[in-house]
């Protein structure tokens, strides 16, 4: 199966096939139990946080190293958006570095996916708003499959703001695909 080229904006833009097609890689690689800087040297990837962040660009970073990425790191409070620059419009002058995909967080919902319309390379949602991460959700998938050895079948209870949770948000689409029972329990 090949997704190159393809961005990563939703949970439900994939099918199972997809999402287990890239378990397997996933294992593939943490199976590996090594760092490979030749793997992907030749390749990079911009990183545009603009909310703040700590897990998510740091697991972005440490595997860009680990694999051998070239990193281009943008933090809203030290780019031209301090001077009024749109993200549209830094996304569009990112890419003109030609990077070969584009990470992106941001506070406002549907961000990544306007951003994706605008530009042509792949775009990965690392968290919009209240309305997804589907990076966490793939994370959190992987996780479940690998402790319990399926998705499918299982009671997966989430608890917290479930109402401006996009990880909980992103994570029912997800194992709801894989015939997970969910509960969601919040204020």
């Amino acid at each position: 199966m090949n997704l190159v080229g393809r961005s990563l904006l939703d949970t439900p833009d994939f099918t199972q096939d997809e999402i287990l097609f890239l378990f397997d890689e996933t294992r593939k690689l943490k199976n590996k139990n090594q760092d490979d800087p030749r793997l992907l040297s030749s390749k990079s990837v911009a990183l545009l946080f603009f909310e703040p962040s700590t897990r998510t660009r740091t697991s972005f970073e440490m595997a860009a190293f680990r694999w051998g990425l070239r990193v281009l790191n943008i933090d809203a409070t030290s780019s031209s958006a301090q001077k009024g620059e749109t993200i549209f419009d830094t996304a569009r002058n990112i890419e003109a570095l030609r990077p070969d995909a584009m990470v992106i967080r941001h506070v406002g919902s549907g961000i990544p996916l306007q951003i994706s319309k605008l530009v042509k390379i792949p775009v990965i949602n690392a968290g919009d708003g209240f309305h997804a991460h589907p990076t966490q959700a793939l994370l959190d998938g992987f996780t479940i499959r690998e402790k319990f050895g399926k998705i499918e079948g299982l009671k997966v209870l989430i608890l917290g703001d479930i109402a401006h949770s996009r990880v909980a948000r992103s994570n029912i689409q997800l194992l709801r695909l894989f015939g997970a029972r969910i509960t969601v329990c919040g204020p």
